[in-house]
Parts: structure tokens; C-alpha cells; sequence
């Protein structure tokens, strides 16, 4: 069977098209804007990649066009399946009905902290032997690619033997542009993590309530015999789930439930129901991710791991791709990669940043991309996630508000570009041996990177 996937250099949608050819699928696709990782990916997959929706594409004859939520009427190919009636579904259905009916689903759920905790859940699965497929909205650098298949285990619980287990990450986003339901309503999980819940996709959600229905049709498709793992500081979540839930839930987060307590930045006692299940020791910086290792070790748990193989499998986890990725060390100047672009994220990171180089000076570089950010939702509280830095650059050439007044309370550490090569011509001219630079966007930020780096080790 052939699928042709539009949109298919979306995470979500580069991540099936992997699935579908490990599958024994035919796949080609086409996107508007190839970037890496998703694009080198792709084509180290063997996967055809086609620039542009011209309605010719039609006659690759596929059996079934397989669309992503990136596609909207008026886009020239959609147009032409339309009016051909050529047969099509969205991402999540397609995923759904060939790769999940058989699965002892683990889907995670949340505004922030997807991606990072189903890399940590997946890994604890794999270390553990169970040989997990995956779904993931980044890349893991433990396995080195966004999704696979994954495979019967030999060490499966006895409650599901016929089945292997799969991680997904359940984004609250909608589905496509005619069917317009959450993705995360088409995975049907046994085991749920709900990390938090703040108001997020403006364009398509008009407030909080609306966010909070979709979790709460989330809720209603979970079995009875699964189990929620819950964010028990999240008001937002309480909210949702007071609508009704009929799965049991695990808290982490408090007392009651999994705690992680921090002996140091890098030692961190994991305790559930008051007992210490021993001492996590790692790398990676932040309250956040000590909250997305409660998350993952609970629902790991679940799948018959006990926590202590959890922990030992966390001391080896490597992170995610864009996920304060350090790109390089030029003449003593550090940059990161990180996907931070929303207020709290950005916040989050920076506070991690600032926590592991002390007095070193943080510049922030932001370029406010995503559909939210674009339309100014968060313009009221982006000055304050970005305090923690020393010098701020904010590339606003996509903005459709005016982010000068949003940051002006910054005063002269702020600083506005509305060209690429002035903001790059900027950065470079200000950061000195010792700095560390943050990049933090949703996208591809035109190649910044690369350019950061190459403009340090040739100044003019």
C-alpha cells in the first residue's frame, strides 16, 4: 500500500511516515519548508521528500493521501484530492487504525514536557528490555531517531502478553483542518501521563476552558483498568479531571504521592508514598525535568518496571535534540539549541541555564514564532520569563504586535532585530569568552545556529 503524506516534515508526521515504512508501507510526501533534524531524518529513512503541493503530485497514485494538521483548505493539492474525491485521513486516525489497535499504548500528555518525558519513558522501557515502539516530537538522543516500530518483548507483563508497548506523545493540537478533535483523542492509552496544563495554540483554542474540555474528552477514552499519572500541583489538571474520570490517577509532585527530593542539582532522591526508592543521578538541569522524571518513572511503573530500574536507566538518558543542546564552543562561547517558546518554558530553561553557570553571562536569543507567540497572547509576561538573562536578542520580522513596548521593561539589555544578518552581526559583536548563548525557537530560525557559530570563529 503507497501513502502519500502532506505535511510530512512536521514531527508528528515525519515521525509516521518512519512508522509506515517500517510497516512494509510504500511512503512519499511533501512539505513547504524542509529543515533538520526532521528532513535528514527522513531521507536517511529512504523516504522520498517532494518541495512544494502542486496538484500534479496526484499522480503518484497513492492508495490513501495521509494529511497533516499543517494543511488547510486552498492548499493547491489538498484541492485536487477534493475535487478528484481521492481517498484521505489525518495523521492521528492513519496511526490509530495501523500502528496502536495492538498496543499497550503510554501516551504523555501536557503544554510542556511532552517530548522530554516520552524520550525518558521510552528509555526506561528499552533498558528495561521491553523493546518499546515509539511516536516522539523530537529527537531522543538515547535511540537517535523520532519513532519505530518496536518489537515484542520477552519480558512482558503477564496482564497483556500479546502485545508490545508504545510511548507517544499526545499533543492537544488539533487533528486536521476537518477534523477538529485533539490528536491525543485517537490514541486510546492504558497508561496516561497529564504533566500540566496552561493555555496554549491560540488559533485555535479561544481560552483555558476550551483547552480543559479537550483533556477532559481525553479522560473520557481511557479504560478502567489503565492508570493517569497526574500532575498533583497543577490546579488546571484538578480542573479537568473534576469533570469526571473514571481511571485511576497516581499524583506526582506531592506528598502523597512521587516526590523528588533534590540533595543536590545532580542527586535527586525519588520517593513515592513516603519511602525513598533510591537516588537519581544525572545530568540534566531543572525542576521540570526532576517533575518529567516523577512522570516517567510512575508510568513505567505501571508497565511492570519497578523504580529503581527506572532510576538506573534515567542516569544514562541523554536528552532530546533541541533540548538545551549545546551546538558548539567557539573561542570559549557556548551555544545551545533549545525549543523554549512559550513564557513558562522560557522561563523554565533559563532558570536551569543560570543554575548550572552561576554568574557567567546567559544571551537570550528568541525568536516568538510560534502561533501564539505571533499573535501576542503571552506578550504580557514574556519580559519577565526572559529576566534571568543578561542580554536579550528578539528577532520580530513574524511578530503581529509590538514587541518593543512587550519588552521595554527590560530597558538596554533588550535588544530588537528585525533582519537576520543585523541580529547575527549583534550577537557576535557582543558575546565574550565565557558567555553562553540560548537560542530558543519552535522552528528552524533560519540556520541561526550554524551562522552564530561560524561569524565567532571569523569575526570581521
Amino acid at each position: 500500500m503507497h501513502i502519500h503524506i502532506l505535511g510530512i516534515c512536521g514531527t508528528f508526521m515525519g515521525g509516521l511516515a518512519v512508522l509506515a515504512r517500517a510497516s512494509g508501507f510504500k511512503v512519499t510526501g511533501c512539505d513547504a519548508n524542509v529543515y533538520p533534524p526532521m528532513s535528514t531524518q527522513l531521507v536517511s529513512q529512504g523516504i522520498e521528500l517532494i518541495e512544494g503541493y502542486a496538484p500534479q503530485q496526484i499522480q503518484l497514485k497513492p492508495d490513501l493521501f495521509v494529511i497533516g494538521n499543517a494543511i488547510s483548505r486552498g492548499n493547491p493539492l489538498m484541492e485536487e484530492i477534493l475535487n478528484r474525491n481521492l481517498p484521505y485521513t489525518s495523521g492521528p486516525q492513519w496511526l490509530s487504525e495501523h500502528i496502536l489497535k495492538s498496543k499497550w499504548v503510554l501516551a504523555v500528555a501536557g503544554t510542556h514536557g511532552k517530548t522530554t518525558t516520552s524520550s525518558m519513558l521510552a528509555w526506561i522501557l528499552e533498558y528495561a528490555g521491553l523493546a518499546p515502539g515509539f511516536l516522539i516530537g523530537g529527537i531522543p538522543e538515547n535511540f537517535g531517531i523520532s519513532a519505530r516500530l518496536g518489537e515484542k518483548s520477552r519480558h512482558q507483563p503477564d496482564r497483556q502478553e500479546s502485545s508490545s508497548f508504545f510511548v507517544i506523545e499526545a499533543d492537544e493540537y488539533d487533528t486536521a483542518f476537518f477534523d477538529k478533535r485533539s490528536k491525543f483523542i485517537h490514541y486510546h492509552p492504558r497508561t496516561t501521563v497529564l504533566n500540566n496544563l496552561e493555555f496554549d495554540h491560540a488559533d485555535i483554542f479561544p481560552d483555558l476552558a476550551a483547552i480543559q474540555r479537550q483533556f477532559h474528552y481525553f479522560v473520557r477514552t481511557l479504560p478502567g483498568n489503565g492508570l493517569i499519572i497526574a500532575n498533583g500541583l497543577e490546579k488546571n489538571l484538578q480542573q479537568a479531571l473534576a469533570q469526571g474520570c473514571w481511571t485511576p490517577i497516581e499524583k506526582f509532585g506531592v506528598n502523597e504521592g512521587w516526590q523528588a527530593k533534590t540533595l543536590t542539582e545532580q542527586n535527586i532522591e525519588i520517593i513515592y508514598q513516603e519511602k525513598s526508592h533510591g537516588l537519581l543521578q544525572w545530568d540534566l538541569l531543572g525542576e521540570h525535568n526532576r517533575m518529567n522524571a516523577l512522570a516517567a518513572i510512575a508510568a513505567a511503573r505501571h508497565a511492570g518496571i519497578p523504580p529503581d530500574i527506572a532510576i538506573a536507566a534515567l542516569s544514562q538518558f541523554k536528552n532530546v535534540k533541541r533540548r538545551m543542546e549545546i551546538r558548539g564552543i567557539v573561542n570559549d562561547i557556548t551555544l545551545y539549541d533549545d525549543f523554549a517558546h512559550h513564557p513558562t518554558a522560557i522561563k523554565t530553561t533559563l532558570n536551569g541555564l543560570r543554575h548550572k553557570v552561576g554568574n557567567a553571562r546567559i544571551i537570550a536569543v528568541l525568536e516568538p514564532r510560534s502561533n501564539t507567540m505571533k499573535m501576542g497572547i503571552w506578550k504580557d509576561s514574556l519580559a519577565a520569563s526572559l529576566e534571568t538573562a543578561d542580554q536579550i536578542y528578539c528577532y520580530a520580522n513574524q511578530s503581529e504586535w509590538d514587541v518593543q513596548t512587550a519588552l521595554s521593561s527590560l530597558g538596554k539589555k533588550a535588544n530588537l532585530h528585525y533582519e537576520m544578518a543585523q541580529l547575527i552581526n549583534a550577537i557576535v559583536a557582543t558575546a565574550c569568552p565565557g558567555d553562553h548563548i540560548l537560542v530558543m525557537s519552535n522552528g528552524g530560525f533560519g540556520g541561526i545556529h550554524e551562522q552564530i557559530m561560524k561569524s565567532l570563529a571569523h569575526p570581521h
